[in-house]
Parts: structure tokens; sequence; C-alpha cells
């Protein structure tokens, strides 16, 4: 019992020791990030070349930044992505995310997987971006119209420039109810993503200040429109890097492929029906659900016209990130049916409500 006694000081007393070494490296790690943001990039990785040395993942992490952006060390990708998969193995959560983006836009996309998919559960919303698309394609994970939508419509309330531009282009493709219950998804994976933020928070160490988080300008993203396929996509990556000579791990190269879906049918010109004798009934008759409130706007332009459609309410009702458009004023259950099969009938997705 005295020996297992001994061994147990023995191991409190070197675990002492260890933070007794600790202390100073942070000190130094944070008298690098102030010569950084100074601009004496040189001195600051002066001051956290040796703590990098030692295994501190906040020095790690700053000093692939510094090779990552060429500021006080030669521009080195290879050894920046080192050192982010050290810090990210050492449990750098910020590393971690860099590390999974640079990987996806390597073109190593099985590698980047759980990475991308951590950061996504996290709330970053070029993650949820790459994930998202991913969805849609059924690519690297299941098709799932519905996160993918969820996905989507949280990296575009973040203000991601492509993600707008991609749910315009789901907006054709994922039918009405998908897109509605999306809402309800979005907003359930956006209080997981606080609730794991708190949980990372709470376990961290409070090293925060040391830790260089300079980033890139974004470069141009491809359009969405136009591109097809993984090749096209990463080909206008490559152009955007020649023309800014920078590098940015959120441009990934993300595929927005059309899934295989049978062309809609040629509307039909709907039979003309008599205008309502009053709009103040409770029954609905529900257009859409968008994560680009624009569209909602152009579909409402498009059916107000219509004969079903005309002298109702026009609604657009807020669903978290999700616009719902409604026409309302429908006496009973029977007429919003029949007005709703009507546009059915002429190429427009619809369903019935009731207020």
């Amino acid at each position: 019992m005295a020996d297992r006694n001994v061994s147990v000081f023995a191991k409190v007393a070197s675990t002492l020791a260890l933070f007794a070494l600790a202390a100073p490296l942070g000190a130094t790690v944070r008298d690098g990030v102030d010569a950084w943001s100074r601009g004496d990039y040189a001195a600051a990785v002066a001051e956290w070349q040796g703590p990098a040395e030692a295994g501190d993942p906040d020095a790690m992490f700053n000093m692939g930044q510094a090779y990552r952006l060429g500021r006080g060390v030669p521009t080195d990708m290879a050894r920046a992505e080192e050192l982010y998969r050290s810090a990210a193995r050492a449990g750098h959560v910020q590393a971690a995310d860099t590390y999974g983006l640079m990987l996806f836009q390597d073109g190593r996309r099985e590698e980047a997987l759980p990475y991308v998919q951590a950061a996504a559960m996290r709330g970053d919303p070029r993650a949820q971006y790459l994930i998202g698309i991913a969805h849609f394609n059924g690519d690297l994970v299941e098709r799932d119209w519905e996160r993918a939508y969820a996905l989507l419509t949280l990296a575009n309330g973040a203000g991601l420039p492509q993600a707008g531009p991609a749910i315009e282009e789901m907006d054709g493709f994922i039918p009405l109810e998908q897109r509605q219950s999306a809402a309800g998804l979005a907003r359930q994976i956006e209080l997981e993503a606080e609730q794991v933020r708190s949980a990372q928070l709470a376990a961290a160490d409070l090293s925060g200040p040391t830790t260089a988080t300079e980033t890139v300008a974004p470069t141009p993203r491809p359009s969405v429109a136009q591109s097809p396929s993984i090749a096209a996509a990463r080909n206008a990556v490559e152009q955007a890097r020649e023309a800014t000579g920078m590098e940015d791990p959120a441009v990934a190269g993300a595929s927005f492929a059309r899934p295989e879906t049978p062309p809609a049918p040629a509307p039909v010109p709907p039979p003309p029906a008599p205008r309502p004798a009053a709009a103040n009934g409770p029954w609905r008759v529900q257009l859409g659900a968008f994560g680009v409130p624009g569209n909602g706007e152009r579909l409402w332009s498009r059916v107000s016209s219509r004969p079903e459609i005309a002298g109702r309410e026009r609604l657009f009702l807020s669903r978290g990130r999700v616009t719902v458009v409604q026409a309302g004023g429908y006496a009973s259950q029977a007429d919003a049916q029949s007005a709703c099969t009507a546009l059915k009938r002429g190429g427009f997705d619809c369903l019935v409500t009731r207020d």
C-alpha cells in the first residue's frame, strides 16, 4: 500500500511540474499575439515557435496561421496543415475546423468529413453549407433534402454568400412539405449547436486570447448555377486563387449537381373559376416555404392573378428562418382544396391549411 501511495504522489508531483512548465508558455503565446496585433509578425513567430515545438495547441494553431498567411515566415501550406492537424489532435477546436476545410478543399473529402461534420454541429456556417450540399446530393452522406434545406437556411442566415444561390436552386426541387419541416429542423439544429458550444466553452481552458484569429479575405465563390460538378467547381476555385493570390479554406469546391428528377409537366391553363364572393374565411392555401424571401415574392407575382388566388389575402409568415407564403380567406376546406387542386394542375405546388 505504501508503494502504491508513493506511486500516486509521484504522478501528482509530475503533473504539477507540467503545470508549472505550462504557465510561462501561455504567457509567451499571449506576448506573440500582442506582437501579431501590432503587425510585428516576425516577433510573434519567434514567441510561438518554442511553445509550438513543446506541443502548446494555441501556439501550433497560431504558427499554422502564420505559415498559411505567409506572415513572419514564408508561405508553406503543407507546414500549416501539419500544425493545424497537431493542434486539432490536442483539442484545439478552431484548428480542427480549419484543418477539415483545408482537407475538403484539397479533395480529401472522406478524410475531411468528420472534421466538417463536427464544425457543422458547432454551428460553423461554412461547414453547414458543405454538409447541406452533401445531403442534397447524397454525396458522402445520405440524401436528406429536409436537413439539407435546414443547414443551408442556417448558413444563409449567418451571411455566407454562397448559401443564398444554393437555396434558390433547392427551392426548385425540394417539395413544399419538406421545406416547411426544415424550418423547425433548422431551429433544432441551432439549439443543439448552442448546447455544443456552451459545453465546449465550459470545458475549455481560458486560453482564447492566446490564439491569433486573423483570416484571409474570402475569394470569390463560384456560382451555384455554374457548378454542375465537383470538377467545375474546383476549377473555379483555382481561377479565383490565381486572380487574388489568396487561400481560403472556406472555398471547398462542393458540387451542386442537380438530382435526377423527372421534368415537371408543362403548365396547363387553369379552367375558369368564379371570383370568390368573400375572402374572409379561416382556410388557406399554402403556396411555398422559402429560405430566401425574394423567392416567395416571385412566386406570389406568378400566381396572384390566377382565378384560384385573385382577391385572396396575401400572407407572408415568418417560421424561424423560413418565410411561408399563403393565400387566405377561403370559407371552407372544400373551397381551399378545390383551389389547390386547380393550382396543381397548373404546375404549382400547394397544400391546404387553416389559420
